[in-house]
């Protein structure tokens, strides 16, 4: 059972990168070990932990097969099937978070492969800056707006209504490369009338096990919920605990203790202090350019003990989620389970424009809009 796991804990190649910029970075800040498990975001990696299990369960029913039968028949071109994801991804974003937009339509994208010849990667891709962009309008479609909403003291509408003008510039934007990137070519579907094997007992279980993940994280007891949902799949199936990606949650605590020892770096401190002077351009780009380091929350972190909550500095940010892989932890979640290593390289091809376009624009807009 543990063979897999140590399988692709010898081949997780951004694993082993991390943790060799651990081990450097030790050279240069105190060693204090006892500290680093403090440094980790253990509601995230719960959260993600309960995501995870919930979506493989339903991935090992067989419902996304079912559900990407009936997608694809709808749609009669590649172009139209990309928009549509590239929607709904930002859409669910919105509302639901960028993370649990992603473990819902990522694992769609890849059932629906199986229909019909689509450029998987590309359209993964694709559904990772949709959920940057789509995150950014509504104070809970992102950690870093989260605590951005609340220091801020504005409400709901207020803070949406602030992120408005970059969201659907970013949208618009995203649109339009997908509409040109995706051809209006037919998509050719595989023959076979019979319909997909699946599990409804699975499917309804996970349903339920959703709402009571759900509950045990509004009561702050996302530990008790987690035990539940592993408890409940060891009952019912299985296969879905040993199945999952847990070396992502590795990835996950060496990036927190990673950002814990940079910043604990003299130069970035000393860099920090001084942020509070810095001019509008100067803060702008220094935001976006730390999230593509240390990844846009703990840059959120980080600046607001030195700067106001403000309209820039929440628009900077998520403009630093595209750029580098680091900028967010949606773009880690979506190429992770995309599951090919072509991925990686290939999503700087479209985000790194998207960030210097975004930076660009977005900084034009505010200069208008404020």
């Amino acid at each position: 059972m543990n063979l897999p796991f140590l399988r692709s804990l010898k081949r997780d190649r951004f694993l082993h990168l991390l943790l060799l910029i651990g081990a450097l970075l030790c050279f240069f800040v105190p060693f204090t070990p006892h500290r680093w498990p403090a440094a980790i975001d253990w509601h995230t990696i719960v959260t993600l932990s309960g995501l995870m299990l919930l979506t493989k369960g339903v991935e090992q029913s067989g419902y996304f097969d079912v559900l990407g039968r009936k997608m694809a028949r709808r749609f009669v071109t590649e172009r139209q099937l990309a928009m549509f994801m590239v929607l709904a991804a930002a859409l669910l974003s919105t509302f639901l978070t960028n993370d649990v937009a992603l473990f819902i339509i990522v694992p769609l994208t890849l059932t629906l492969k199986k229909w019909c010849a689509i450029p998987v990667n590309r359209l993964i891709i694709f559904e990772a800056l949709a959920v940057n962009a789509g995150s950014l309008l509504t104070p809970i479609g992102n950690p870093q707006n989260i605590l951005l909403w609340g220091r801020s003291g504005l409400s709901f509408v207020q803070f949406s209504g602030q992120m408005l003008p970059l969201a659907a510039a970013m949208m618009l934007t995203l649109l339009l490369l997908c509409w040109f990137c995706f051809p209006a070519k037919a998509l050719h579907y595989q023959s076979g009338d019979r319909t997909p094997d699946w599990k409804p007992k699975l499917v309804w279980c996970c349903l339920a096990f959703y709402l009571i993940f759900l509950l045990a994280l509004e009561l702050r007891q996302e530990l008790w919920g987690l035990a539940l949902l592993a408890a409940g799949f060891l009952l019912l199936e299985r296969r879905v605990v040993f199945s999952v990606d847990w070396t992502l949650l590795l990835v996950f605590m060496a990036m927190f203790i990673d950002v814990h020892l940079m910043t604990q770096l003299p130069i970035l401190q000393q860099a920090l202090t001084g942020v509070g002077q810095l001019s509008e351009g100067g803060l702008w780009l220094t935001a976006i350019g730390l999230s593509q380091v240390i990844s846009n929350v703990p840059s959120t972190i980080l600046l607001i003990n030195y700067v106001p909550p403000s309209m820039l500095l929440a628009w900077a940010v998520n403009v630093g989620g595209f750029g580098l892989l680091p900028g967010s932890l949606a773009n880690l979640i979506a190429l992770r389970m995309a599951n090919d290593r072509r991925i990686w390289w290939r999503f700087h091809l479209y985000s790194i424009p998207m960030l210097l376009w975004a930076a660009l624009v977005g900084y034009g807009l505010l200069q208008v809009v404020r």
